[in-house]
């Protein structure tokens, strides 16, 4: 066998720090202007104050649609799950007429715009009688989210060791012991980061809220957007902030679980 690298190039460094900042510079720039001293929106910065980040949060529409944008995500996230693992399961252990055009339409959402998916939605609900904004909404995210966690879990998938399944069949367990006591913990990881990816999404999600939302069922992002057209100050690019720091949150969150369950499969 081949003896494996004590560690990367500083070629691949190189290149992967060059991208990180490509990636990451532009990220800086709200979180610079949100603590510049300054009434307007400049950059650099000038002076420095949290001042808006207390406006912000003193804000009532901002806790509000922010409450509701976290009660959200969670209810799409847990449709998801209930959602896309057996779907996972089913498209990548199973082979029936007609897979590949149902792996085509859960993928979907990932080809086609999602503004595109939500007037059709609209369009949709509208000849159907459906005028529950919150239900479209549900519907929209979940519909938009479930291709993330479908993915991972279809990776996850192809690391678990048939052998171990096998096994545990072969000792009287039945199909769903099988799967909680053996397969679930294996593709744990692919389902906590299809969940984090999925929570993201819709949280972040701008195109498909804007038509679905209605003034009892307004998202975070469409508060944005109306603290823009109302006064362009430095407290929108605090709200920018606290929601990068949110996401960065999660995603570092999910990067450690990876981590350490990657680590336990290479070591053992």
């Amino acid at each position: 066998m081949k003896e494996l690298r004590d560690g990367p190039s500083p070629l691949l460094l190189l290149i992967c720090s060059a991208l990180a900042i490509v990636i990451l510079a532009p990220m800086l720039i709200p979180i610079a202007i949100s603590i510049s001293d300054s009434m307007f929106v400049s950059f650099p910065p000038q002076g420095f104050t949290l001042r808006w980040y207390g406006k912000v949060l003193a804000d009532q529409e901002f806790r509000d649609t922010f409450l509701f944008s976290i009660e959200l995500a969670l209810i799409v996230t847990m449709l998801t799950v209930i959602l896309g693992v057996p779907c996972a399961i089913g498209l990548t252990r199973y082979r029936f007429p007609g897979r590949g055009l149902a792996l085509g339409l859960v993928l979907s959402p990932l080809v086609f715009p999602v503004l595109v998916t939500g007037v059709a939605l609209l369009q949709f609900s509208s000849r159907q009688g459906i005028n529950n904004s919150f239900n479209q909404l549900v519907i929209g995210h979940t519909a938009i989210c479930l291709p993330y966690l479908v993915r991972t879990v279809s990776a996850a998938l192809l690391l678990v060791v048939p052998s171990t399944e096998d096994a545990a069949r072969t000792l009287g367990a039945n199909a769903f012991v099988t799967f909680r006591r053996i397969t679930l913990p294996q593709i744990g990881g692919g389902i906590l980061a299809g969940c984090v990816f999925a929570f993201i999404t819709s949280f972040d999600d701008y195109a498909m809220a804007m038509w679905l939302a209605d003034a009892r069922h307004f998202t975070l992002p469409l508060q944005v957007h109306i603290f823009i057209e109302r006064s362009f100050d430095p407290s929108v690019a605090a709200i920018s902030t606290l929601m990068i720091i949110f996401s960065l949150g999660l995603l570092l969150l999910i990067e450690r679980a990876l981590g350490l369950q990657m680590h336990k499969v290479m070591s053992s």
